[in-house]
């Protein structure tokens, strides 16, 4: 039994193959029926003449969708689809698709989100999935070969991370909980345990928003380092995205063909990522408005809109940093550099704008607990964040870094959700 995926390798074996049927066309004594295993699409070749009766029968009455089992010979042909084909022995028909609702004619976003659990078959959709794989396999890899563990973090918190605007609150037992924003209090813990770690999981964020950037439930991977300054913080996501380019590009070729992707774009962003401070981004993006390039409401001072993050990526070509931000638009928890600015950086990616979002933690007590009034967040509930400054503590920093975006991004889908298998958006809760 093999996959689609590793047909390459089998030229002029016998192979067995399952899976479902993508496509069939021909007629009379010849079919050509397109097997789609998840791993790929593979033609199979049906002859009259070489397989039975009951193989040819159950061949033909195959309908979109349908699971079948093929036995047969592959053959190695650059002229088939993927570049290799299996020539049929045997053909068994295990069930009959009856009336699939997704045809090959054109069908609205609505009526597809309907049908999630089906589109997800598709050509497209596939090559996304697999292609997210691929990215947080890469994360993963990357992290754990540069020595990180991974120490996951809660998902119900009795506290907000970044403020209570955007949070899920539900009962928790006699208590109120939250649905987290991040995982990143509890590996700032774990970092202090470990040293270096990460924690991957979803992260909720009740913000009712409809751009096409925005899901409500979105998966996130966050990395902390103990002993870490701004410029680390900085090289260890760079370093990620770039190793993370390369590896879709080595095993995800025919994925960004069938995205019409052009490889050549992402080996273009495998550079060195251009780093800037807020006020410089600022002033190009003042620049840009007053020469009427684009529309913005953007101020000095102000946090970057979606149309500023656009900008920013078309004006480098590839992912850029930002740094140093207002320390008024960050979280309580970024450590300052004493003239207002957050040690913080933002990685602002083509077309998908932030991916990524980090920076130094400020690891005095004191200052931690003046900053948490100051944000009128309950003392109480980081009692136990405090006492990470109270023993022991280190410079440390962090990011996290968004799955969809990040996917988004690489494979140029417009929108977050098609970049995950289930999208929960402000309109959307089902299947």
């Amino acid at each position: 039994m093999v996959r689609v995926s590793e047909l390459q390798s089998h030229d002029g074996e016998a192979v067995t193959l399952r899976g479902w049927l993508y496509k069939a066309r021909g007629k009379g004594k010849l079919l050509f029926l397109l097997l789609r295993d998840g791993s790929g699409i593979c033609q199979c070749v049906v002859s009259k003449d070489s397989v039975s009766e009951a193989s040819f029968a159950a061949a033909k009455a195959l309908t979109q969708e349908s699971s079948l089992v093929v036995e047969g010979t592959v053959k190695v042909d650059e002229r088939a689809p993927g570049g290799v084909e299996v020539v049929a022995a045997k053909v068994d028909m295990l069930q009959k698709a009856e009336g699939y609702p997704i045809t090959p004619k054109e069908h609205g976003i609505g009526f597809l989100m309907d049908h999630r659990h089906l589109w997800l078959r598709s050509k497209r959709q596939m090559a996304i999935l697999r292609i997210r794989h691929r990215v947080l396999k890469s994360f993963r890899d990357y992290l754990d070969g540069d020595g990180f563990f991974c120490v996951d973090s809660p998902i119900f918190t009795p506290n907000a991370c970044e403020g209570t605007s955007t949070l899920f609150e539900t009962k928790y037992f006699d208590q109120t909980a939250y649905l987290t924003q991040s995982g990143q209090l509890y590996a700032e813990a774990s970092a202090m345990a470990l040293g270096k770690v990460y924690c991957f999981g979803p992260t909720f964020r009740a913000e009712k928003s409809k751009t096409r950037r925005h899901l409500t439930e979105f998966w996130m991977l966050e990395p902390e380092i103990a002993f870490a300054n701004l410029e680390d913080v900085c090289d260890v996501a760079e370093k990620m995205l770039r190793y993370t380019l390369q590896q879709v590009l080595e095993h995800n070729r025919q994925d960004l063909a069938d995205l019409e992707r052009e490889p050549s774009l992402l080996e273009k962003w495998d550079c060195s990522f251009p780093r800037l401070q807020y006020e410089e981004a600022a002033d190009l993006l003042l620049q840009w408005k007053e020469q009427g390039l684009y529309e913005s409401e953007f101020q000095r001072g102000d946090d970057l809109g979606a149309p500023d993050e656009t900008m920013l990526g078309q004006h480098f070509g590839c992912p850029v940093m930002v740094t140093h931000w207002p320390a008024a638009v960050k979280a309580f928890y970024m450590k300052q550099d004493g003239e207002g600015h957050a040690l913080g950086v933002d990685i602002i990616a083509p077309t998908a704008g932030e991916i990524v979002g980090g920076a130094v933690r400020e690891e005095d007590a004191e200052v931690l607990l003046q900053r948490i009034r100051e944000h009128n967040l309950p003392e109480d509930a980081f009692q136990w964040y405090l006492d990470l400054r109270r023993y022991g503590s280190v410079p440390h920093g962090g990011f996290g870094i968004g799955l969809e975006r990040t996917v988004s991004w690489i494979t140029g889908v417009e929108h977050v959700r098609e970049c995950i298998p289930f999208p929960r958006t402000l309109g959307r809760l089902s299947p």
